[in-house]
């Protein structure tokens, strides 16, 4: 009986523990070069319009990336470490554009409390490579 009680317990906590085989979260870089797989870089611009860059999804400690129709655009602040994908960013933008040296400032989630700010740089479109014969 005692044996069975410790098989149990065994289990239980094996169960419970994070499993050896699990795969390590991937790094910023790791993640921001499976979403450009297939494209290459074109010429960095100063400015993307607000209306074309609508979905935006923010790689930790990375970059800020804008989806546009087929183009992905990169934008790396200039102090990427303080990205923090569980920030909310509210951005001021200039007029109807995203720009260099934007204001982004990053509030926590739970209270809205500010945590920093970030330095927007060039934006870097990605473009699908065409196949080639």
């Amino acid at each position: 009986m005692r044996r069975i009680g410790l098989a149990l317990i065994a289990a239980t906590l094996a169960a419970g523990a994070p499993s050896a085989m699990a795969a390590p979260r991937q790094t910023g870089e790791e993640r921001l070069a499976k979403m450009l797989e297939g494209r290459e870089a074109g010429k960095p611009v100063s400015c993307i319009s607000q209306m074309a860059a609508r979905d935006q999804t923010v790689i930790d400690k990375t970059a800020l990336v804008y989806k546009s129709g087929s183009t992905i655009w990169v934008n790396r602040p200039r102090n990427a470490e303080d990205v923090d994908d569980d920030d909310i960013l509210v951005v001021y933008p200039t007029g109807g554009s995203f720009c260099r040296l934007d204001r982004v400032q990053t509030l926590d989630r739970p209270g809205h409390f500010i945590t920093g700010f970030l330095m927007l740089d060039d934006f870097v479109p990605y473009r699908r490579v065409a196949a080639r014969d």
